[in-house]
């Protein structure tokens, strides 16, 4: 690939985003059960969660596929149907801590394994049937 200089370069991801039919089973399932610090939630429209520098948006994609009605934040019509996925990053004891966590809430581990450079992952699903991983910070260093 070749590396234009004149290109701006993005310095990282600011914010991701989950779509789900029910915000209040998400709400429950990434404040309550992850612990994530909620910022804000708009009536069905969206819940979001800061990620120590980053933010993870959870919206009900019947409302965010509609038309702005305020001018003043023109926020593009979008969404996302079926399952996505994210990753949280996580030291790897933390990991542990956290899978026993979950399965004190009878939430399912999908997968857990060790990539090849050594980094452990965590596989569940949100109450929509998005993939949450759960990785530690060197899986893609």
């Amino acid at each position: 690939m070749k590396v234009t200089p004149d290109i701006p370069r993005a310095q990282g991801v600011l914010e991701a985003a989950l779509y789900v039919d029910d915000l209040d089973s998400a709400e429950r399932f990434y404040g309550e059960i992850l612990g994530l610090e909620k910022i804000q939630r708009v009536t069905d429209r969206h819940v979001f969660y800061r990620l120590g520098a980053t933010v993870l948006l959870i919206f009900n994609p019947d409302e965010t596929e509609k038309a702005p009605t305020n001018l003043d934040l023109p926020v593009p019509p979008h969404g996302a149907r079926g399952p996505g996925h994210v990753c949280l990053s996580m030291p790897r004891a933390q990991i542990q801590v956290m899978r026993k966590h979950l399965l004190d809430w009878n939430v399912p581990i999908e997968a857990e394994f060790d990539w090849p450079n050594g980094a452990r992952s965590l596989y569940i699903r949100d109450p929509a049937g998005n993939s949450v991983e759960f990785a530690e910070p060197h899986l893609w260093g």
